[in-house]
């Protein structure tokens, strides 16, 4: 049954707000038409919208996506089943929802139009509403009194009664519980549900428009999302769920996939969670890549779990990367790897930490100790690295030049999502200084010139997070290591804990690093092939170390 109000104003109403009362016959019924309903694009590349409560969040979607709409469905705030009616009906019928306050305890005739949303009022008539749907104990509108030419149609929150009012066939819920209505609204067909011929006194069908090709949403999962994923569905938006509790795009391979397939060049994110999410922008650009880790995702952490062979392709002296050729490595490292699958419930990551510029004995014709490798040199182990899915970070040696200096020669490289980069602090040295002789180190100041460079760079170039290794065995390698920069998501900084000889010495130089270390860290350890006394297996090195590191090294 619809309950039904209409009130004349005593202005005249302009003609594009106007509702089309015009006869026109289906199956055999006479089914009033209305002007029709306009959507456009958000003119940002972004728009996020993140109010805290429903009903905001429900006008500022409408808002984003709809210029005019001559019918607007309303449901009632905190009421699950009644928004996923409702959400089911806006979608078929191609208008917005939005959320009102519900009605006091002992029915809508006790409530009064103080409770009402002025944001809602405001919204109606921006849209030029002529009828408001309103779907169960939704409290009373003001346009429900005084001096209002729209139409308010209450009608109660059963499929059977919304069927009626709109002429839809709504059947069952899209979930069996309200924890899953996000994802089944999410997925509900634009145009959908079937259309029957309406009933006497059923609202209005306005014309749709067009569905919306240039932008796609995100959404977080969680039923207070409900009327701004069925707004954007009604507007024929792609809507893709992401966890409230890891709103990131770049932690859901599912919605990295989507973003990657979408065409859109806008994007629309919805829910409160998206407000605090740092640098979302870049996160959307990057997920669009399309790139993806081994087992998912564009996160190095927590998820995977990496173990690399050290080396350069250039020599078997500095390391066991050299001891093979680039198909010879990708076999070793995947060898290497193999075992650590039984040992942790992360997906495991080979790897390769490539030196590319080697601490130099002599001065060299740039003076400064450090032989840099060539780019293109570098570029095959790189490239086969990528084919097999083995992450890369080029580790740099830089004598008495800095770390920025020489990062930013490796820039090519460093373009390319699935290289990261090391810095190697032992043989960073101060202008008197020779190697062997002195144990290098570096500024904290010096590592956020590289960490700003990095992130950046990633930022810019839309690249999925990057490894950032800091090798240390001493704590004076890295001064004031308290004021490293750890705040750009762009990067992971993984401290790698590189002593050798004896176990014992080992786990103490593991401890003494670890502890006061800044939060935020992540952690690597290096096994010796020859210096350890013994080296541990990868079950020693999983259970024996705490934490357990979450990257592994052989060297």
């Amino acid at each position: 049954m619809v309950l039904r109000t209409r009130l004349s104003r005593a202005v005249a109403v302009p003609l594009a707000a106007a509702l089309v009362l015009t006869a026109c016959s289906s199956a055999g019924t006479d089914e009033p038409e209305s002007a029709a309903v306009q959507t456009s694009d958000p003119d940002a590349v972004l728009t996020v919208i993140a109010e805290e409560h429903d009903r905001d969040a429900s006008v500022a979607t409408s808002r984003a996506l709809f210029d005019a709409a001559p019918l607007v469905v309303v449901a009632a705030s905190g009421d699950a089943a009644g928004q996923e009616l409702s959400a089911r009906a806006a979608i078929g019928l191609g208008v917005p929802l939005l959320i009102a306050p519900a009605a006091g305890a002992t029915g809508a005739a006790a409530a009064t139009t103080e409770a009402a949303d002025p944001a809602l009022s405001d919204e109606l008539e921006r849209l030029s509403a002529t009828t408001a749907l309103l779907v169960g104990a939704v409290a009373p509108l003001p346009e429900e009194g005084g001096d209002s030419s729209m139409a308010i149609e209450r009608v109660a929150a059963t499929a059977g009664a919304l069927g009626d009012a709109t002429g839809l066939t709504l059947g069952a819920p899209t979930a069996p519980d309200a924890a899953r209505f996000a994802a089944g609204i999410a997925g509900f067909e634009h145009g959908a549900p079937q259309r029957d011929a309406p009933q006497p006194g059923a609202v209005p069908r306005p014309e749709p428009a067009e569905p919306l090709a240039d932008t796609v949403a995100l959404a977080v999962d969680a039923v207070d999302q409900l009327a701004p994923i069925a707004t954007a569905r009604a507007a024929g938006v792609p809507v893709h769920l992401v966890p409230a509790t890891a709103p990131n795009p770049q932690a859901t391979p599912s919605a990295i996939d989507a973003l990657h397939a979408s065409t859109a060049t806008r994007t629309l994110a919805l829910g409160a969670a998206f407000g605090a999410e740092p640098a979302l922008e870049w996160k959307v650009r990057a997920a669009r890549g399309g790139f993806q880790l081994p087992g998912g995702g564009q996160l190095l952490f927590p998820r995977h779990q990496f173990v690399a062979l050290y080396g350069t392709p250039s020599t078997s002296a500095l390391g066991v990367l050299g001891e093979q050729d680039a198909s010879g490595s990708v076999q070793r490292a995947r060898e290497v790897a193999a075992p650590f699958e039984a040992l942790t419930d992360r997906t495991v990551v080979p790897m390769f930490e490539v030196i590319a510029t080697v601490a130099a004995g002599g001065a060299g014709p740039d003076g400064n100790y450090s032989n840099e490798l060539p780019v293109e040199s570098l570029r095959p182990l790189v490239e086969a690295a990528a084919d097999a899915g083995i992450y890369v970070v080029l580790d740099l040696q830089p004598g008495r030049t800095d770390f920025l200096t020489q990062a930013q020669q490796y820039r090519s490289l460093l373009e390319l999502p699935n290289v990261g980069l090391a810095l190697d602090p032992e043989w960073r040295l101060e202008p008197d200084e020779v190697h062997l002789r002195q144990i290098g180190s570096v500024t904290a100041e010096e590592v956020n010139s590289v960490v700003t460079w990095l992130a950046d760079l990633t930022n810019e170039q839309g690249l999925p997070q990057k490894m950032l290794v800091l090798h240390q065995f001493r704590l004076d390698m890295i001064t004031d290591r308290h004021a490293l920069d750890l705040s750009r998501p762009e990067l992971a900084v993984l401290v790698h804990v590189d002593g050798l000889g004896t176990q014992g010495a080992k786990q103490a130089t593991w401890a003494a690093l670890l502890r006061d270390a800044p939060e935020g860290l992540h952690w690597g350890w290096k096994n010796f092939y020859d210096e350890d006394e013994p080296m541990l297996t990868p079950e020693q090195t999983m259970r024996g170390v705490t934490p357990a590191p979450d990257l592994v090294t052989y060297q």
